[in-house]
Parts: structure tokens; sequence; C-alpha cells
């Protein structure tokens, strides 16, 4: 998942086209800085996440695992995008017990991560994070067995990183079990954008000053199952639609929050030929958007238009498997390596962090693929640092 902005200099997410050596293509200064990936187990008994030391030349070493202290669901294919984040600065690490309804803060160190605290998640089944500065909004999928309808609701985060639940924030979707995938902040931070896989909605709300959300205002996505999104430094989103897993109707639509009614549609359904779409992540320079295909194996890449529009450059980009399996992705901090987890659906033996160097002109060199220290039945989530 992806990195959230967290201030209001911060662009978009950061993926920048470049590389190692001193030519053209080469990387701006501080580039090849190491860092870290963290991976959650999502077990249902007990939840961890999985960490690796990055290297400067993008290749990880196991660096440990760490518990959170909650439950996951204990079922692969967790249906969202962002489910665990860190903040801006990469100090602080944020994961959704989505089994017991709870987020756990870790303090980032070089050795790993040290927990902070633990709180409710102010709703059931929380499936994605979103933090932009001192306020995070958690997406809660809601249970119908439960009676506990969907909702986003609002934390202020600590100067330690304890997280406070901000009284009377809870909002609700467009629906009580809507199936949500992801809730994310515009590049401003004045707006809070959710997808909504069963409905086919896209979901807004205004964010104000004290942190409160008002709405929603529901609209209707372009595509069939819309899924996860990011955005670009001018707030334009790409959003992706996995069409109910029909073979190759996988596809990407973009939008922007900008016009008279404040969302409207840019390009429509730019399938790429492959299935069962899942994350996206959008370059540095805006550039680019790279989507991961669970149904097929592989990674597509999208041009992005200076007007926001989408054209297919790549409909196999990048590849983690012959079989199901790549879902989560993040870009290392400046964006020159792509992470993306394939959680070996059909094959256990493909479970492993597959590792991209990002090219200049938006293709993806593969550097390798890092297996888990065991065998995760229902690992999801993934950020990189």
């Amino acid at each position: 998942m992806l990195k959230q902005l967290t201030l209001a200099a911060c662009a978009a997410l950061a993926l920048g086209a470049c590389s190692d050596d001193s030519d053209s293509t080469g990387p701006p200064s501080g580039r090849n800085a190491t860092g870290a990936i963290y991976v959650q187990t999502n077990d249902a008994s007990a939840n961890q996440v999985v960490a690796f030391r990055r290297a400067a030349d993008g290749q990880l070493t196991p660096l440990g695992s760490f518990a959170t202290g909650g439950r996951g669901t204990g079922m692969p294919r967790l249906g969202s995008q962002g489910p665990m984040i860190l903040s801006d600065d990469d100090q602080r690490l944020f994961v959704a017990n989505v089994g017991s309804s709870e987020i756990t803060t870790f303090a980032v160190t070089d050795a790993g991560l040290t927990m902070i605290g633990k709180v409710a998640s102010g709703g059931t089944m929380p499936f994605s994070i979103a933090l932009r500065g001192n306020l995070l909004y958690v997406l809660n999928a809601g249970s119908s067995a439960a009676a506990a309808a969907a909702n986003i609701t609002a934390f202020t985060v600590g100067a330690t990183g304890t997280l406070t639940p901000i009284a009377g924030s809870a909002r609700p979707l467009s629906t009580a079990y809507p199936a949500p995938a992801q809730v994310s902040f515009s590049p401003d931070g004045g707006t809070l954008v959710v997808t909504e896989k069963m409905t086919g909605k896209i979901d807004t709300y205004a964010v104000g000053a004290n942190g409160l959300a008002t709405g929603p205002v529901v609209h209707a996505a372009n595509g069939i199952t819309p899924f996860g999104f990011d955005f670009t430094s001018s707030g334009v989103f790409v959003v992706t639609e996995a069409f109910d897993a029909a073979p190759g109707q996988a596809a990407a639509s973009s939008y922007s929050l900008a016009g008279a009614s404040g969302f409207q549609l840019l390009s429509a359904s730019v399938k790429n030929t492959e299935a069962e779409v899942c994350w996206a992540v959008i370059s540095e320079d805006n550039q680019f958007a790279y989507v991961t295909n669970f149904g097929t194996g592989t990674l597509s890449s999208y041009r992005i238009a200076a007007d926001g529009r989408l054209t297919l450059l790549q409909a196999i980009a990048g590849r983690t498997s012959q079989t199901l399996g790549p879902r989560d992705a993040d870009l290392s901090t400046g964006g020159r390596y792509l992470y993306v987890l394939d959680i070996g659906f059909t094959d256990r033996a493909t479970q492993a962090v597959n590792a991209f160097e990002v090219q200049a002109d938006g293709g993806l060199r593969k550097i390798g693929a890092y297996p888990l220290p065991q065998f995760y039945a229902a690992a999801a989530g993934l950020a990189a640092r």
C-alpha cells in the first residue's frame, strides 16, 4: 500500500524513473538511500509484520517479525488497498488488525519496529488507512453478521505516535455494507475519497479544519468493481476496475475532483487485457501508473497525460508469477523501486516480495523475488520506505 500524504507540502506517492548510473537516467541525489519493506501476515490468531531491510540497489534481506498485538482475518485476498501505511517521514507504521478491529502504531527504527500502542478502529473490520499530518482516517468495512455498518472514523496522531479518537467523527458510506476498498486524502487534504466494490460507487467527503468530514457525496464509478487508487500531485486519481474478475477485462479510469460538481471523469475504463486488477500506485513525476493484476500474475503500466487522461503503456510491464497472486504494492522512498507482494494463492512457492527498478521511460526491470520467512496463508498489506 501505499504511503499516504502527511504534510501540506507533500506531493502524491513517490515513484521516480531513475537508475543507479551517473548518466542522464541516474537518480537525483539521495534516491539510492537504504530503507525497509513491511508485510502484514493477517493471521487470525496473532497478526504480525514481517520486515525486510532494503539495500541501496533495491535488494532485500530479512529483518525480523513484529507482533501487532491484534488479529487478522485469517483469510487470503483482503479486499482493500492501504491496510498498512507509513507516515510521510517514515517514522511511524500504522497497521489495521482487521480481525480484531484495531489499529496498531509502531515506531520505525533501523533495527525494526517498536510497538507504540493499539486502539479500537471505531468500527468493524478496518480495511484501509489514510493519513495527513496528525489526522488519520480509518475505513471500516463493517459486518452484516455483527450488524455493524461500514464507516470512516477519524483519529489524531500524538507527538509520540499514539492515536486518539475524534468524538463524533464517524461518517457512513453510501450504504451499510458496500464492500469498500480504500480511503485516501486528496493532495490538498480537503477531500477524502472512498471506493466501493459492490455498489460501484465512489464516495467523497469534505474535510474541515477541525478534522471532521462532511458527506458522503456519492458518485457512480465509470467501471465495474472500483478498487484501489492513487493521486497525482494535481489531484487526478487513477482507479483500478476489476470488472468482477472477468478474464481480459481489468481496467483503470481516471478522475478529477475539480469542476462544478467536484467530481469529473477524465478517462473511461482503459483496459489492459489482464484480470482481477487490484492496487494502484502513481509515479513521483505523475507520468505513470502501475497496477497489479491478481488473476494473471502481472503488473500493467499506464501513461498519464498532462490533462489526466490514461493510455495503456504496457499490458505486461512486469510479472510476479505464472499463477494467481500479485496484490499489494508500494514504492520506496524517492520512488526508485516498486515492491509487489505475491500472496502465492495457487502456488505457495511464489509467495514473495517482488522488487522492480523503475526506469526513466516508465518500464520496470525486475531485481528479484524475496520469499517471506514462512508461508502465510492470509498475507495482506505492504508498505515500503
